[in-house]
């Protein structure tokens, strides 16, 4: 347990030093910054000073616990400037918690006048918790065997790879390729027209699949169709995942199943809604198709940018995007949702298990990247599914219940767990903003972003008596 309390005491300490940066590089925000900062430094160098080589055996117990444990001390320290800034403890918790889970969804408004200071502080704590969901999913869940990710080794590497051998070595492929795309990025939004700031705060918000942007507008702000189509390429790039991309660099393997389902997917959706857009609704080919790829790949992605309010483009285009919300990205990508390598094991596993039944002495198999899935993964994968819908109903019914309409609580509920950002609706929905929601449905949301981004198991395993008595 007292290497759980050092962890997230290095983390408070982390963030302190970053607080005192941004105070530095912005003297306007400076007293919000430094007081958040003395508090965190203050802090976790008490509880670095009573846990330090006294840490005994590292459990896995200890490993789910330091997991779940971090992302709350990250979201608690990410407040305090936002605190201090202007909002109440609530608002300034989600605006957090939505930040460093790169959902997206946001309780602040007059964004054009805020504080650049603040601005940017949201903006790195969605490009942090990009990276460190990335990293989370390459070193802890596959141990922990959560919600199938032990085929993500699998997937990721093979023995002779050197780039893949460790998971420091991964973690470091992982960043290089992170930050190379973060750069590529800016470059791209300067290039553009976007000003030196607003082209680094929305390149970490980009690839980090988070979503927020400077202005109430969100990208819809930038009116050009070049600067669109950049943040399209880019998000689906935070939605790939970053092995295939060490994968591609290092030995020319473009081969990936849910690479595979996800571009062709986002291409059939794109432009069947497209062509519905433009028949429908009148609007040109060429800027139908802008809109609709900027705001599908936005969507599956878990991005969260929006450049139209797209649920007043008829309902047949509200239902699309609704179910779009729950989908998400890849595995080992910044992007939230069920993820592509899910959809392809659950539905390959509901072939198979109709195939035994219509062939009862017939040996079917679930393969995965040309490889048989074991009983283990695939009963990851189920529970995953089965928990992640559960939550979801779960949530909704205590939004409802808390006196959110219908609509509200069924839309508020899933982009929470799959961390989109925006839903659908007048209230929450891409030309909305969560603020007038009321404390107890903030608080709900908290932790519904918070149990979507651990991936739910991770949390729901704490909750069992079994957890706490097992040594």
């Amino acid at each position: 347990m007292n290497f759980v309390i050092f962890v997230n005491a290095a983390v408070l300490l982390f963030f302190s030093g970053l607080m005192v940066i941004n105070a530095i590089v912005f003297p306007a925000s400076r007293l919000d910054f430094l007081e958040s900062a003395l508090f965190c430094a203050t802090l976790g160098t008490i509880f670095v000073i009573a846990t330090i080589n006294r840490f005994g055996e590292v459990r896995r117990k200890h490993q789910f616990l330091m997991t779940v444990t971090v992302w709350l001390t990250a979201a608690f320290a990410g407040a305090l400037p936002l605190w201090h800034y202007r909002l109440d403890a609530v608002d300034a918790l989600f605006e957090s918690m939505s930040a460093i889970t790169t959902t997206g969804s946001t309780v602040m408004s007059g964004l054009d006048t805020t504080a650049r200071g603040i601005l940017f502080w949201r903006a790195l704590l969605q490009g942090l918790g990009g990276i460190g969901f990335i990293v989370m999913g390459i070193a802890l869940l596959p141990m922990l065997r959560v919600g199938g990710m032990q085929l993500f080794r699998t997937e990721s590497s093979d023995k002779g790879d050197k780039e893949f051998s460790t998971a420091t070595g991964f973690a470091t492929n992982t960043l290089g390729v992170y930050l190379s795309l973060m750069a590529l990025c800016a470059i791209g939004y300067s290039i553009g027209g976007m000003s030196p700031f607003d082209a680094i705060t929305h390149a970490m918000t980009t690839l980090s699949t988070g979503g927020y942007s400077n202005y109430d507008s969100s990208f819809g702000h930038f009116d050009s169709a070049y600067l669109q189509w950049q943040a399209t390429l880019f998000m689906l790039a935070g939605g790939l995942p970053f092995a295939w991309y060490i994968r591609v660099y290092h030995r020319r393997v473009f081969r990936s199943d849910q690479v595979q389902l996800m571009v062709s997917t986002l291409v059939v959706t794109i432009g069947g809604l497209t062509l519905w857009h433009v028949f429908e609704n009148g609007t040109a080919f060429f800027e139908a198709l802008r809109m609709v790829a900027f705001n599908v790949v936005s969507v599956v992605t878990t991005t969260g940018y929006a450049t139209t309010d797209y649920t007043t483009w008829g309902a047949f285009a509200t239902v699309a995007f609704f179910v779009l919300t729950a989908t998400g990205g890849c595995t080992g990508s910044t992007s939230g949702g069920l993820k592509a390598m899910r959809i392809i094991i659950g539905t390959r596993a509901a072939v198979a298990r109709i195939k035994r039944i219509l062939q009862p002495h017939a040996i079917t198999h679930v393969r995965y990247e040309g490889r048989i899935v074991g009983e283990d993964v695939l009963s990851g994968v189920i529970g995953f599914i089965f928990f992640y819908f559960a939550t979801f109903f779960a949530l909704a019914l205590a939004l409802n219940f808390v006196g959110l309409d219908f609509a509200t609580s069924i839309s508020g509920a899933l982009t929470a767990i799959a961390n989109v950002g925006p839903g659908v609706g007048t209230v929450i929905g891409p030309a909305g903003n969560f603020v007038t929601l009321n404390e107890p449905a903030k608080i709900l949301i908290f932790f519904g972003m918070f149990a979507g981004r651990l991936e739910m198991l991770t949390i729901f395993v704490l909750l069992t008596p079994r957890f706490w008595r097992d040594s």
